[in-house]
């Protein structure tokens, strides 16, 4: 696909209120999306290299999430794994459609970079990103509930 063409996608897509933008030409396909940080990122559908994350800011703790290492917000329900967290407010999906599969299922080995949902905030949908390999031990969300910032959505062990 000439760059040319890409080039005038990136501005189709900036100047709209698209999250996303998909165009096929025979065996070539580009997907623009928007990134949470406003940024775009242009991927060819046949080749993915895993996002580079920041680190998750740190939540405020009361005294006795403090004095008890952040298991009082925890709970007890939660396997031992990494956890990963929701970087935003919005509503979450666990399938990129209603039709469609979920991303991971409980079981599921995963890589560091694979999306395991998405997060809709303000008509944009965010991916949400395993930022380790594993496996998926617990999903802790369901489709379509809304989420608070920082809530566990899943377990990778």
């Amino acid at each position: 696909m000439d760059l040319r063409k890409i080039k005038k996608l990136i501005d189709l897509l900036e100047e709209s209120n698209l999250a996303e933008i998909e165009i096929k030409e025979g065996e070539e396909s580009v997907r623009l999306a928007r990134t949470p940080r406003g940024s775009y990122a242009a991927q060819p559908m046949m080749m993915q290299a895993p996002a580079a994350h920041a680190p998750a800011p740190m939540p405020m703790q009361s005294p006795t999430e403090a004095a008890t290492g952040g298991q009082a917000k925890l709970g007890t329900d939660l396997p031992d794994g990494d956890i990963v967290r929701a970087p935003m407010v919005g509503t979450f999906y666990a399938s990129p459609a209603p039709d469609k599969p979920a991303f991971v299922s409980v079981g599921q080995a995963v890589k560091a970079g694979d999306t395991l949902g998405i997060i809709e905030a303000m008509k944009m949908f965010n991916p949400i990103e395993a930022e380790v390999s594993g496996t998926v031990l617990k999903v802790m969300a369901e489709s379509g509930q809304p989420v608070e910032f920082d809530q566990p959505l899943f377990v990778i062990g």
